[in-house]
């Protein structure tokens, strides 16, 4: 019996009957022998971390654009965020916890530049269907490894598909917008506690907001301190959710929910759509804007920009130019963006000596 084999098995001896162990999950697009070693989702997990757009998350935006300090969040520390979250509430519930980290990693790998403000643009000039959570299975199956993709499960790419809520239901009660794992919907869930949580902690030590102003009844319920409101959350989903009529169901608590539901309204009104936010949502639409027109109108920058990021190789022949300028304007960080569009609008110094 291989490594695998013997943690397959392991995982069925503990594992909850509402968790996805690894030997059951549906498969691959394309089949692949097993590894000896890692299971079907560790294997997903190691493919996500070692790819490109993994690594591009440490320079975009969470909510502040281009910090002058390093402690404020990126990408990339929201998702290390929420994978942590969401593996504390996988392994206490007793559900994969390499399915649910696989999911939590990727779940925002096509994330534009500039955080949402740049998924607006790209709803703007592209087309109003873009979803950074679609955009992210592009990624993974299109974009990724020369554009062969990285050919994961079945499981995690559905909970990816299936992770964001924007300022809808956290959990919907449509069941085709649920991921069709327990463990999705664990990151789903943990997705909205990481970002309610270190946005607020970003916002106060911006100046944006002060603690004062958060909302007694939030302050009261979930704690008054990131290290408070992350344990209460974490704790009170984990304690709330229970099997019922054969099906588990993962909610948080009323209070703790209807808590949250207000912290969330709170950071809606005063910190995403708060003037200094806005103004610089104006700054990145203008960036975005302009290269994005630029490169519809000049293919072989366009060609040469997605083969600098490594985007597909020659896979994408036959595709809409709109759709491949899309793709780029997607995968680029926050840096790549402005120094790119500093390189094509702004004036070169001129450097020639006059006699």
């Amino acid at each position: 019996m291989s490594i695998r084999e013997e943690f397959e098995k392991r995982e069925r001896s503990f594992m909850s009957p509402f968790a996805c162990p690894s030997s059951q999950s549906r498969g691959r697009r394309v089949a692949e022998k097993p590894c000896e070693v890692r299971t079907a989702f560790q294997l997903d997990r190691d493919r996500i971390v070692y790819c490109n757009a993994f690594r591009r998350l440490k320079h975009k935006t969470q909510v502040f654009l281009a910090p002058t300090i390093d402690d404020y969040r990126t990408r990339l520390t929201h998702t290390l965020e929420v994978a942590q979250m969401a593996r504390a509430i996988a392994r206490a519930l007793y559900l994969n916890e390499d399915l649910t980290e696989a999911i939590a990693l990727g779940h925002d790998l096509g994330h534009t530049p500039f955080g949402h403000s740049g998924e607006t643009v790209l709803k703007e000039i592209y087309s109003p269907d873009f979803t950074h959570s679609e955009q992210s299975i592009r990624v993974v199956e299109v974009l990724e490894n020369g554009g062969l993709g990285l050919n994961l499960t079945s499981e995690v790419l559905d909970g990816i598909l299936k992770h964001s809520k924007g300022y809808g239901k956290v959990l919907p009660d449509d069941p085709e917008e649920l991921a069709c794992t327990n463990e999705g919907r664990v990151v789903r869930i943990a997705d909205f506690m990481a970002y309610l949580n270190h946005d607020l902690d970003d916002a106060v030590r911006s100046g944006v907001i002060r603690d004062e102003q958060v909302p007694e009844s939030c302050r009261r319920l979930l704690g008054a301190t990131h290290s408070e409101r992350a344990t209460t959350m974490i704790k009170d989903l984990i304690s709330s959710s229970k099997a019922e009529d054969g099906v588990f169901r993962l909610r948080p608590s009323d209070d703790v929910r209807a808590a949250m539901l207000e912290l969330r309204r709170f950071m809606y009104e005063n910190v995403y759509r708060s003037p200094r936010v806005q103004k610089d949502f104006e700054k990145s639409k203008k960036i975005l804007s302009e290269l994005y027109s630029h490169f519809l109108e000049h293919e072989d920058l366009l060609r040469q920009g997605m083969a600098d990021l490594q985007m597909g190789g020659g896979n994408h022949d036959g595709e809409p130019r709109e759709r491949l300028v899309c793709d780029f304007i997607a995968s680029m960080t926050d840096r790549y963006a402005m120094n790119l569009y500093a390189n094509l609008f702004f004036p070169s110094p001129f450097n020639q000596k006059v006699n």
